[in-house]
């Protein structure tokens, strides 16, 4: 079982049926259970479209978020893959194996200096990647702080922003609104430029499947602007405690001196689980119980 103490919490009929229903819910966040419906020896299944992949030269992927270990090693045994990049959280022990994954252990919900090295390794593993070669994405929730990159900014002002959003009572659309206007890889500025074709495969911790918001939309794209991070602050009455680098930066971003983030996705993205594959399967295990 998931659940590791389970023994020890059964106390009773109706505890015992709690925890079924809470078991079944976390099995079906699996990240297996989701991959293997869209990986097949070869092939990748997105939507209707079938992705050959007998006709790339090497397969590579790009994991990151707190799934992305398992992720990897589920695809890594339906797939053959040739190197890749795994960030999770610190204190997290990787289940992937071998020496062609690096793996990084980055800071979450704040980055830290890991969560700068683990970007600046990605963004140099995707600049020597042949056209003939093919990047699977792999990415589940809180990649927004374990891939850090700032831009025109330093790290500790990005910390420093973050904790000030965190503490605000910003939604987290604002949030990554904010983020995306600070970075050279979120909002889909990541894979802006990536030079072969790839994919991006998405565990959903946001309320919604909102694209953009899951780890601040690295793969996707971004339909917010400078203007509207600027706005935010000002809501939240944040403009006083704020750097003046980012005041700056998004002054003259409104003004057009820095280029705004991609508005359509340079690859394609799927979802692949999300909250409601865990409700359905607790909804299914409860009437089976003979709850209605």
């Amino acid at each position: 079982m998931i659940i590791q103490n389970y023994r020890e919490l059964a106390q009773s009929r109706s505890k015992k049926n709690a925890l079924k229903i809470l078991e079944s819910g976390l099995e079906a966040a699996s990240p297996n259970i989701g991959l293997e419906k869209h990986l097949k020896k070869d092939k990748i299944i997105v939507g209707k479209k079938s992705i050959d992949l007998k006709k790339y030269s090497g397969i590579h992927i790009v994991a990151f978020g707190k799934s992305a270990d398992r992720m990897t090693k589920t695809a890594s045994q339906i797939l053959d893959i040739k190197s890749g990049i795994v960030v999770i959280p610190r204190g997290s022990r990787s289940v992937v194996q071998g020496k062609k994954f690096q793996v990084f252990n980055s800071s979450h919900p704040t980055p830290n200096q890991t969560s700068v090295n683990a970007a600046k390794a990605i963004v140099k593993f995707l600049k020597r990647r042949k056209q003939s070669e093919f990047v699977l994405f792999l990415v589940s929730g809180g990649g927004s702080s374990l891939l850090c990159l700032p831009d025109g900014i330093d790290l500790s002002d990005k910390t420093y922003v973050n904790d000030l959003l965190l503490k605000s009572g910003a939604t987290i659309q604002e949030f990554n609104c904010v983020r995306k206007h600070l970075s050279q890889i979120k909002g889909g500025r990541l894979v802006e430029n990536i030079p072969c074709d790839a994919v991006s495969l998405i565990m959903s911790d946001v309320v919604g499947d909102d694209l953009s918001s899951i780890s601040s939309g690295t793969t996707y794209c971004d339909d917010t602007t400078f203007s509207d991070a600027l706005k935010i602050i000002k809501k939240y009455k944040l403009e006083k405690k704020f750097p003046d680098v980012v005041l700056d930066r998004f002054a003259n971003g409104i003004k057009g001196n820095i280029p705004e983030t991609p508005k359509k996705p340079s690859i394609q993205n799927k979802i692949i689980a999300n909250n409601k594959n865990c409700i359905d399967a607790m909804v299914k295990k409860a009437t089976d119980l003979g709850y209605s």
